[in-house]
């Protein structure tokens, strides 16, 4: 029996590494596409993240971030015994609530109708329509409601008085105000939520289709028994997803809403972050606030997604 040939680790160091060198040659030009992204998460995702540091510091911008003197939780208790931390956490949780609920089924109702959809002109049509919402600012959406709810003129009043009805003050009522916020994200954003699932479903193969209605299935069967199935894993991860962002309610929307007649059940944390934390110039506060909601995403993150794969799906990591 011959005796075994050792290969030096300096020579596996090296084809190791110009196998390395050789695979970013062949690749050089994906890597310089992917550049610009890297360098986007870089620079404003990750680079950032040290300034939570200011949580936990009494920052003050003339003295700098490393100067400013230490004070561990004092912000976090100052949240959490603030009176109006209750009413904050219901607002912002109530909303979120809604968003998940009513928000993001549609997306996925509205890509299974245009997936049913046989005319591609029509198709297309409908797409375009429903996608133009997203590219309008949250100052020409709340526009566009205040014209429509306004009692002075509205069309909303209007038609209710019109059909007998009295006229509601929907901008500054407090049993209205999550109706009306969660609607306009609705209609904002819900035909921009189709597209990941409408390329989820692009990829379903068609023969799965056939064989289906070849056993005597119809539609509603195959949506069941074969879209549903197909794309699920898709609507898994968005969830996952969207559960890091729960309580990120959206400041601008909420804020062009807000007004003193409906601040009682419309401050959530975003808007709080900026009367009390910008405006006030109070960053160490604010951080502590933006470091609480994220800590309460990544919670979320991490048991959606160890609940997802004990339920047989892949999770995001």
């Amino acid at each position: 029996m011959q005796p075994s040939m050792k290969v030096p680790v300096a020579a596996s160091s090296a084809a190791r590494s110009s196998t390395l060198l050789g695979r970013l040659a062949r690749n050089r030009w994906l890597y310089i596409m992917v550049l610009p992204g890297l360098l986007y998460f870089l620079i404003f995702k990750y680079w950032p993240m040290y300034g939570i540091f200011i949580a936990f510091k009494d920052y003050q911008p003339f003295l700098g971030f490393w100067d400013s003197p230490f004070v561990g939780l004092k912000h976090f208790e100052r949240l959490f015994s603030d009176s109006n931390f209750l009413m904050l956490f219901r607002n912002t949780l109530i909303l979120a609530t809604y968003n998940i609920l009513f928000f993001f089924p549609l997306p996925i109702v509205v890509a299974l109708m245009l997936n049913e959809l046989r005319q591609e002109f029509i198709k297309r049509t409908v797409q375009t329509l429903v996608y133009i919402p997203h590219f309008m600012s949250w100052v020409v959406v709340v526009g566009i409601a205040y014209i429509f709810l306004t009692t002075e003129g509205g069309l909303v009043n209007e038609l209710l008085v019109r059909f007998g009805g009295e006229k509601i003050n929907f901008l500054v009522s407090n049993e209205w105000f999550r109706t009306v916020v969660t609607a306009e994200v609705i209609w904002k954003e819900t035909g921009w939520g189709t597209i990941i699932f409408l390329a989820a479903l692009a990829g379903v193969d068609p023969q799965l289709y056939e064989a289906a209605r070849m056993d005597g299935a119809n539609r509603l069967r195959q949506l069941w028994h074969i879209t549903l199935p197909a794309i699920r894993s898709t609507i898994v991860i968005l969830l996952i997803l969207r559960l890091g962002h729960f309580l990120d309610t959206g400041f601008e929307q909420i804020f062009l809403m807000l007004n003193a007649m409906n601040r009682e059940v419309g401050e959530v944390f975003d808007t709080y972050v900026y009367s009390v934390g910008i405006s006030q110039g109070q960053y160490s506060f604010s951080t502590a606030v933006g470091l609480f909601k994220s800590i309460i995403g990544l919670i979320l993150v991490v048991v959606s997604n160890y609940l997802a794969k004990k339920f047989g799906e892949e999770g995001i990591y």
